[in-house]
Parts: structure tokens; C-alpha cells; sequence
């Protein structure tokens, strides 16, 4: 591939995030959209903005000789892992949405799958380019805070019949997994992102206002400790009334202390640490309930950004295929103690 070539995405799932891919990819200079796929009609999708063929399934699409080189995958989470194996099936790289599956085994056959194909997975995990993720992590691997002894994290949500609407998939067990998936795994993501794996898991849950909403919890309490040292816990709940209150970090460690907090981790709250100044970051955009892109959505563009650079041979995947999968893991480890 030339560096003059476009890179040709398809996107399949034409919802809220699949709107925000198909809006990223034109904005790029160096990548072009070719097709729209969507199960719904397209008078209903609210996508007359964009001139290009429209399909009704993933296979109609793939026995064209439209050439594409990536398709994103923002389609109901039950379909991700079954959609990804059907586009790296055809050598097509994929883009696909949280999380890569809803079990651990199809995340894993996602990644043989590619590795057999020689084509790339690119997990979608967009808060890592929020500038208090970015400055968490340098300092973190800078070993300033020293030896980390605790980790919280609250995740207080409202959603309410606004979101669970019945014609909906969310709050359907198989294609929406449950509120850790769909919710809070971009949180989970960024918790092993900075500290690592997990282990020694014990959790509560309870569902409190979803009874005839959704299938599974809305709320949950987790404690576990990091492989690498110190002890951690989850607080979740989607029961907050009317409203979102916050995604919240608190990490106590040998040298200092710090938060970051706002609605999608997206404010430094406090930052205090020996010999250390905090530098001035970046402004955010704020989150919002259910409306506009903002918060974690804001970040898509970096996402289209690294798959040119990638398949341009000019940087490395940000968010790989393993990292995805462990996602999925701590989660369904998290979900297995509903059982025990």
C-alpha cells in the first residue's frame, strides 16, 4: 500500500457509535468509506449524509467486489465475535466496538483467526487517548507513585427506560452481556491498562430498578487484588436517578495519591505526590447521558487515526487484540461469582 493509497472501511451496525466511525473515517484525509451495512431500513438510520451502497447483512456486502480494506464492527456486542471471524474470514482487518466478544473462547478465536489470516484486530478502547488516561499512565510507568497499594473505582450511571427501550437490544442477556460489557469495560480496560491482571476475585450484585428492564444486574460490588501488587475494588450501579454521576479512579500508593474523576474518568480531581508537580493537561470534552458525542465517544477519531497509521506501516496498534480479550476475561471471571 502506497502512502498516497486511502484505506477503505465499511462499517456494519449503523446505530449511535456506528454513526461516530462512519463519521471519524470521512473526516480522515486518508481513509475512505465505501459501504454502510445495517439490518434496519435506511430511511431509519438517519445516514442520508453519507452517498455510499447500503446493505442489510455483513454477507450481502462481502459477495460484492466492493474492495475494502477494514470493516468496523459496531453491531450489537452478541454479534462481534461472530461478525469478526466472518470479515477476517474474507481478509478483511477489523475494527470492532467493546467488547471483542461475550466469552472469553470467542475472543480467542478472533485472535487465531486473524493470526491464520495475517490480518489485523483493532480493539476499540478509546478512553486510553483521554488526557488524564495518557497522564496516569506515564506517571505510573515512571514508578513516581512507588508501590501501589489500593485501587478504586465507582461507576455510577443513571440508565434508566430512556436507554432499555423495549425494541432495543441493550438489557438483552445474549447481545448485550450485561452491565460490566456495556457499560463500564472501557473503565475495566483502562484499570488493567495501568495496573495489570487480576486475581482473588470476590463480588455482590444486585438489581435494584431493572427488574423489568433488562435481563441481568445493575449494580455490583467487586474486590480483588492486582497479580502485581495491591488490592483493588469495582462499585457499579446503572440505578443512579435520572441522571449520571461519575466514573471514578482513587489510587492510594506508596508515594502520593490521586483521582480522576468527571463522568467518563475525564477530570485530574486531585493530585497529590512527593516531588512531584502536576502538569497542565489538555481540556476534555465533558460527558453527557445519552445525547451528543462527547466524553469517551469524542475519542473515536484517534481510533480511525492509528488503523491508517497501522496499515501505513507508520505506528503500532494501540489497543491489540490480546488487550481486548482481557477485557472480556476480567469480566466474565467478575460474572462468574453470580454463580458460585
Amino acid at each position: 500500500m502506497t502512502s498516497k493509497e486511502k484505506i477503505r472501511f465499511a462499517v456494519i451496525g449503523c446505530g449511535h457509535i456506528g454513526k461516530r466511525h462512519a463519521e471519524m473515517i470521512v473526516r480522515n484525509e486518508e481513509s475512505e468509506l465505501v459501504a454502510l451495512i445495517d439490518t434496519k431500513e435506511r430511511s431509519d438510520l438517519g445516514i442520508d449524509q453519507y452517498d455510499v451502497p447500503f446493505f442489510k447483512s455483513l454477507e450481502d456486502f462481502l459477495q460484492t467486489n466492493i474492495e475494502v480494506d477494514v470493516i468496523n464492527i459496531a453491531s450489537p456486542n452478541g454479534f462481534h465475535a461472530e461478525q469478526s471471524l466472518k470479515c477476517l474470514a474474507a481478509k478483511k482487518h477489523i475494527v470492532v466496538e467493546k467488547p471483542m466478544g461475550l466469552r472469553k473462547q470467542d475472543a480467542e478465536s478472533v485472535i487465531f483467526k486473524a493470526l491464520h489470516v495475517h490480518r489485523h484486530v483493532f480493539a476499540v478502547m478509546q478512553n486510553r487517548y483521554s488526557p488524564p488516561s495518557v497522564w496516569i499512565k506515564e506517571l505510573i510507568e515512571s514508578n513516581k507513585l512507588g508501590k501501589i497499594f489500593m485501587v478504586q473505582m465507582n461507576c455510577y450511571w443513571n440508565r434508566d427506560d430512556r436507554y432499555y427501550k423495549p425494541e432495543s437490544w441493550h438489557g438483552k442477556i445474549d447481545l448485550d452481556g450485561g452491565t460490566l460489557f456495556t457499560q463500564f469495560s472501557h473503565f475495566i480496560d483502562i484499570m488493567y491498562w495501568l495496573f495489570g491482571d487480576i486475581e482473588n476475585i470476590q463480588a455482590k450484585f444486585d438489581d435494584f430498578n431493572h427488574k423489568d428492564l433488562t435481563d441481568f444486574e445493575d449494580s455490583g460490588f467487586v474486590n480483588f487484588d492486582f497479580v502485581n501488587g495491591g488490592m483493588g475494588s469495582i462499585n457499579y450501579s446503572t440505578a443512579v436517578w435520572n441522571k449520571n454521576m461519575e466514573s471514578s479512579m482513587t489510587v492510594v500508593a506508596e508515594n502520593g495519591s490521586i483521582k480522576i474523576g468527571g463522568q467518563y474518568m475525564n477530570e485530574v480531581e486531585y493530585c497529590h505526590v512527593k516531588d512531584y508537580e502536576m502538569p497542565k493537561l489538555s481540556p476534555t470534552n465533558p460527558g453527557n447521558d445519552y445525547g451528543a458525542y462527547k466524553g469517551s465517544a469524542a475519542n473515536h477519531h484517534y481510533i480511525i487515526e492509528n488503523v491508517v497509521d497501522v496499515l501505513k506501516g507508520r505506528a503500532p496498534i494501540t489497543t491489540n487484540a490480546l488487550e481486548g480479550l482481557k477485557v472480556v476475561d476480567i469480566v466474565e471471571r467478575i460474572y462468574q461469582e453470580k454463580k458460585k
